[in-house]
């Protein structure tokens, strides 16, 4: 059976596994559903129709499927937060749940609406929002007062440095970083690093990529294709894409860049490049 404080309040309906805990002054509402081994630490308000994976810890302050900041949209009834497994949400961070607009979508992905999404095995600490009809990815990471607007979409193993803003309907690519208090307008790419105050491309996380098992080959091969795309000198930047896919048409990494990028092309969206 699980583990409750007896000032928790548990609304009727509300789907709690036996070994979750949940700590003092805890509020869950009705449609919750709580996965097991969740630790509720204190004080932390689960609303709507919110699901928490197993394993993960959630404490003090955090308010989690509340109404989107989205005006007429606050109390839309089927709106929902799916949060993964094994995530750490720390203290006063905010996560809502989705609107009739839908998620951003990809290229041969389907709009789902109502619905924001966290992966799993993130660490989003002090004061993090994630807002309405996000997509976050696994092994994300959003440093303290990170922020990210609705219809967001972040990468797998991207990191958000500390008081960032990302704008809404941007994304982030896979093993992104996003230098602290960075302000982000435009797409940026998988593996890519940004900083400054409005933030400007400024290379290849190369550390994230050695941290993630790639070799120095691999590694070598995504820089040259980064440099000829975003600082080549020859042709525009559209004849370059076109050129580097299909030279590297048979390296999956580089083509995940070229990917991303000709996603934006077709969305109609801006795209961070290198000064």
């Amino acid at each position: 059976m699980a583990k409750i404080h007896p000032t928790a309040v548990i609304e009727d309906g509300a789907q709690i596994a036996s070994t979750a805990e949940i700590g003092p002054f805890c509020v869950i509402s009705s449609k919750a559903k709580i996965g097991e081994g969740v630790r509720l630490l204190s004080n932390v308000t689960v609303m709507g129709d919110t699901t928490i994976g197993e394993g993960t810890v959630v404490f003090p302050g955090a308010v989690l499927g509340g109404g989107p900041q989205d005006h007429g949209n606050e109390f839309q009834e089927g709106a929902r937060l799916i949060i993964g497994k094994r995530n750490v949400i720390r203290e006063n961070v905010t996560m809502q749940c989705g609107t009739p607009k839908g998620q951003n979508p990809i290229r041969g992905e389907e709009t789902q609406k109502l619905v924001t999404i966290v992966g799993d095995d993130g660490m989003f600490m002090v004061n993090c929002h994630v807002a309405h009809d996000c997509v976050v990815g696994n092994n994300v990471i959003m440093t303290n007062n990170a922020v990210i607007g609705g219809h967001t979409r972040i990468g797998d193993g991207a990191i958000l440095g500390g008081n960032c803003a990302v704008h809404q309907f941007c994304r982030i690519g896979r093993k992104a970083m996003i230098g602290g208090m960075s302000g982000i307008a435009r797409d940026v790419i998988p593996f890519g690093i940004v900083t400054g105050d409005r933030g400007k491309l400024r290379g290849l996380n190369l550390v994230g990529m050695k941290r993630s098992g790639m070799d120095e080959a691999t590694i070598k091969s995504i820089t040259r294709a980064y440099m000829y795309l975003f600082k080549g000198k020859e042709d525009n930047f559209e004849t370059r894409l076109a050129k580097a896919k299909e030279k590297y048409k048979n390296n999956d990494l580089v083509m995940e860049i070229i990917t991303f990028v000709e996603d934006a092309v077709i969305g109609r969206r801006n795209i961070l490049t290198a000064e």
